[in-house]
């Protein structure tokens, strides 16, 4: 694993991997930064990045046989909860679809992955000494939670030795290791859920994952709905 970039503050971690990356840039290289300007979530929102939080991102080469590039997210999500048990325990943490960690309900962590050329770019933010107030859904740090929360750099190192464990698994076991600790860790089966989709609003009961990472969604008329993408919001 190649060592850890630092910077004392970028626009985006993932725009510099991105260009990284376009440089021939080997895979398991991170770059961290202390504060991004520009930090950005899924669906284009605003990453508030304060520096004592950590904020990074990694690359992983596409190889043929590999499992499907956007399961990567479902690899990060289950590194990133192997984790963060050690400081939280195992029941305080969930896993929400696609790759949200919560904490009593509240999102500590976010995850977004980009293509570039042949590679992804898989950009990691975990809340560690703050959290966002005044956005559309609880949320939560390890200090808010009464916790000492760790150096960025030093928990960036236990990221990146996690990350890699589960990508070699991923790729040499396959998609279903991966898929079954997913669902091991997420909300039971029959969990009420409501999916902001890009064809409109679905409420349903989470009915597991199908054999890509996507979420299978049973609704009131009895119909099974596949979602590949959207926001996934617990009822």
């Amino acid at each position: 694993m190649s060592p850890i970039r630092h910077v004392a503050s970028t626009a985006s971690t993932n725009d510099d991997m991105a260009a990284l990356a376009r440089d021939g840039v080997a895979e398991g290289t991170w770059l961290r930064a202390d504060r991004q300007e520009g930090g950005r979530g899924r669906q284009g929102r605003a990453w508030v990045s304060p520096p004592g939080n950590l904020y990074a991102s990694t690359l992983v080469r596409r190889m043929a046989g590999d499992p499907p590039a956007p399961s990567l997210a479902l690899v990060a999500a289950v590194a990133l909860d192997a984790l963060l048990q050690g400081w939280l325990g195992a029941d305080r943490l969930m896993i929400k679809w696609p790759n949200d960690l919560l904490v009593d309900g509240a999102k500590i962590s976010g995850i977004l992955l980009e293509g570039v050329d042949d590679a992804v770019v898989v950009g990691i933010g975990v809340n560690l000494a703050h959290h966002p107030a005044n956005i559309d859904r609880l949320a939560t740090s390890l200090a808010a939670l009464g916790l000492s929360a760790p150096d960025p750099g030093d928990f960036a190192e236990e990221l990146a030795a996690s990350f890699a464990a589960w990508l070699a698994r991923w790729r040499g076991e396959g998609l279903g290791v991966v898929l079954a600790r997913w669902q091991a860790r997420a909300h039971p089966v029959g969990t009420a859920l409501s999916v902001r989709a890009p064809e409109g609003v679905l409420d349903g009961l989470y009915d597991g994952l199908d054999g890509t990472g996507a979420l299978r969604l049973k609704t009131a008329d009895g119909r099974l709905h596949l979602v590949h993408a959207g926001d996934v919001f617990l009822l």
